[in-house]
Order: C-alpha cells, then sequence, then structure tokens
C-alpha cells in the first residue's frame, strides 16, 4: 500500500484588493487551519491548490 501525500498552496486577494500567493506548501490538515485564517483575516476569493513538491501556486492577476 503506498500513501500519497498531497500538498497545497493557496491563492487569495487580501482585503485591500492584493492579490497573493502562497509561499509555502500546506498538508491537508494545515491547509484546512491556513484557510480558515484567511477568511478570518478578511481575505476573499480564497482558492486551495494541489502542487506538487517543489512547486508553489502561481498568483493570479
Amino acid at each position: 500500500m503506498t500513501i500519497t501525500m498531497r500538498s497545497y498552496g493557496f491563492t487569495w486577494i487580501d482585503p485591500d484588493g492584493t492579490p497573493r500567493a502562497s509561499a509555502v506548501a500546506y498538508d491537508e490538515v494545515s491547509a484546512d487551519r491556513r484557510r480558515a485564517e484567511l477568511e478570518k483575516g478578511g481575505a476573499t476569493d480564497i482558492e486551495r491548490v494541489a502542487v506538487k513538491p517543489g512547486e508553489l501556486p502561481t498568483l493570479r492577476r
């Protein structure tokens, strides 16, 4: 049995309108926590993106 760890990053819009992208990758549990932090901080248009090892999400414009 092979267990594959999935990694995620985020793109979002800050409350001031600035587009942002994660500078780190998160496992599933940490990604859930990060989404909650972003929502609490007023971020909008939050998108969780599956990433490969060594890869980060691309900033949306």
